[in-house]
């Protein structure tokens, strides 16, 4: 069982295994050998289909047979590329290029296709346009009708409605039956007094409108227009009341003259008149203007100062961007120029509707003054003693006076003597409140601690009354004088406050950009429109008091936030700290800036005035 050495000699072993095992015997050798891959020819198609292949397939190792070359799939793949795949044995080709498509044959000579033809489609969307779709609800917008936001309609509203001529038409035939409907009470009802809407007496305010507007016609102040509206409409209404009242002096319940009389008082109560009369008084917001001030035509302003004082005696005592103030007597009177077309000072003078806001908003603050809201009181802002609508040049004696001013201080205005015969003005006719705080001179920390308290207090008792902000409280709005009284009361939500004020008497003045809801209309300044106010320098503590009030409001001046009275509290702290000269310590200084801290976190006057610092000068009592 063995086997001799030598070269041809045969291993019986193997044999044996061979006849065992007759399908591996038919199978090829493999043996593996390492080597270097011969570069293969390849045609220039194949080296355009896989770029590099030969180049990266050069230094690879691969798997060769003596017998039979074997190579196993294998994957190249490059970054960013796609993966290329060699396989074994594939004979790569070119990829045949697809047949371009034909075109379309040309057409024979002497042949034509016809266009599509569309006209029965042109004739349905002809007939769909001429085809009038009828509104529901039209809005007319001439004469006879209604008018919203300046366009135009000609579609005219029947003189009377159908409803009301059903129900004629019922009363007509049936005239023994009794007008037992609502209608028929609405028109016999008798007219009602009209209410004072501003009398002689500047202390009182009676304001009355039919119903709440919401109706927003001017985009700077959209309430005012509302509260305008309301007076006119409560004027043509109870005008239209008076004259069926005279119609309907006989019975209107039995017969066709009781129905005539009816007919009568719906046509003096129908839509299309009322529309057209309301469109004109919209249209003519001076008309609302003198109503506002209790008058029918504007006055002179020499007729209006002397009812105050002797024309030689006036004089200049402060000017302001859109006006003058002349001391007349014991009161000043500030003239606003409105409605032309001359520039004042470089900017546009006020139109009507603006001024109509701070006519009702003056007098509205004014029955804080008597107690006549009921749970608040005081005293701090200024009184609104007369409002009057002037037309006419200025007058010599004013004249003079203003050139007196210029010679002493320096106008910075444009000289009055250029306003034309046909400029109208409003004039505020407002108690005297003495110098404003940039010029006064404060003598101690006691007084500069009765300013603070007064102030919080007025916008405290304001906010609660009438939901007020200021939105305007910079030291040039705000008035000190000297008296001898000691202490001064207020009254917030019912409980009283007696404040000690060293001799020192604040008054709060000029309403132009403030807020306040009177309980039938909110009255507003959108300060949106003015962007430039919130452009001022940077650092500047009025200015920074601007733009923190528009993040505040978020632009928003509708709203109520309380939070921008505390921002003008902050504005006054620093004041005190930064421009206002008076005896102080350094323990006084401490106390103001411990308050401004404090302050900071307060969102309403209502809360700040029962901070610590106020409690040395602020008595609290019970109804």
């Amino acid at each position: 069982m063995g086997s001799k050495a030598g070269g041809n000699s045969i291993d019986l072993w193997s044999e044996i295994v061979g006849n065992e095992n007759p399908e591996k015997q038919n199978q090829p050798k493999i043996d593996v050998v390492y080597r270097r891959i011969r570069p293969q020819k390849i045609s220039q198609d194949a080296n355009l289909k896989q770029p590099g292949s030969s180049l990266r397939n050069r230094n690879r190792l691969s798997l060769a047979a003596p017998v039979k070359r074997v190579s196993w799939n294998r994957s190249l793949s490059t970054r960013g590329r796609t993966s290329i795949a060699v396989g074994a044995c594939v004979d790569y080709q070119p990829q045949a290029k697809h047949a371009k498509r034909k075109g379309k044959p040309a057409l024979p000579k002497g042949k034509f296709v016809q266009p599509p033809n569309f006209e029965k489609e042109k004739t349905y969307f002809q007939e769909v346009d001429a085809f009038e779709l009828l509104e529901e609800s039209p809005s007319p917008k001439n004469f006879g009708t209604w008018a919203m936001d300046g366009q135009s309609n000609n579609i005219i509203i029947p003189h009377l409605s159908s409803r009301l001529e059903k129900w004629l038409l019922s009363k007509k035939l049936n005239h023994s039956v009794g007008p037992s409907s609502t209608l028929s009470k609405i028109l016999e009802t008798p007219a009602m007094p009209l209410e004072q809407i501003c009398g002689d007496d500047s202390g009182s305010l009676n304001l009355r409108t039919p119903e709440k507007s919401s109706m927003k016609t001017n985009s700077q102040l959209p309430s005012v227009q509302s509260r305008s509206n309301s007076i006119l409409v409560d004027k043509i209404v109870i005008e239209g009341d008076i004259n069926s009242q005279k119609c309907n002096t006989a019975s209107v319940s039995e017969g066709h003259e009781g129905c005539e009389d009816i007919e009568v008082a719906i046509k003096k109560l129908s839509l299309a008149s009322t529309s057209a009369s309301l469109d004109r008084d919209q249209s003519d917001p001076f008309a609302a203007l003198l109503a506002v001030c209790g008058q029918s035509s504007p006055s002179k302003l020499k007729d209006v100062f002397s009812n105050y004082c002797e024309p030689e005696n006036i004089i200049k005592i402060g000017e302001g961007t859109f006006g003058e103030a002349f001391k007349a007597g014991r009161y000043v009177c500030k003239i606003v120029p409105i409605d032309g077309d001359l520039r004042v000072n470089g900017e546009v003078q006020k139109r009507s509707e603006e001024l109509i806001e701070e006519v009702i908003l003056s007098r509205t603050l004014n029955c804080l003054r008597d107690g006549s809201n009921g749970c608040n009181s005081c005293t701090t802002f200024i009184q609104t003693i007369d409002l009057k609508v002037c037309q006419g040049s200025y007058d010599g004696t004013l004249i003079k006076a203003w050139e007196d001013w210029d010679e002493k201080n320096g106008s910075e205005n444009d000289h009055p003597k250029e306003f034309p015969e046909k400029q109208c003005y409003v004039i505020f006719v407002l108690e005297h409140g003495g110098k404003d705080l940039e010029s006064f001179v404060l003598l101690n920390f006691d007084e500069a601690q009765s300013l603070l308290v007064q102030v919080t207090a007025a916008l405290a008792v304001a906010e609660a009354a009438y939901e007020f902000e200021h939105r305007d409280l910079h030291w040039g709005n705000i008035l000190l004088s000297r008296n001898g009284s000691e202490t001064l009361q207020f009254t917030l939500e019912g409980k009283h406050m007696v404040v000690k004020t060293f001799g020192l008497l604040i008054s709060i003045i000029d309403f132009t950009l403030s807020r306040i809801n009177t309980g039938e209309d909110i009255l507003f300044l959108d300060l949106s429109s003015d962007p430039y106010l919130f452009k001022g320098p940077k650092g500047d503590r009025q200015s920074e008091t601007y733009r923190k009030m528009k993040e505040v409001t978020d632009d928003c001046w509708e709203g109520s936030f309380p939070r921008t009275n505390v921002l003008w509290l902050l504005y006054l702290v620093d004041i005190l700290l930064l421009k206002k000269s008076f005896e102080r310590n350094s323990r006084h200084e401490r106390d103001l800036r411990s308050l401004k801290k404090r302050l900071d976190k307060y969102h309403s006057a209502k809360e700040a005035i029962f901070d610590p610092f106020f409690s040395e000068l602020l008595i609290i009592g019970c109804d």
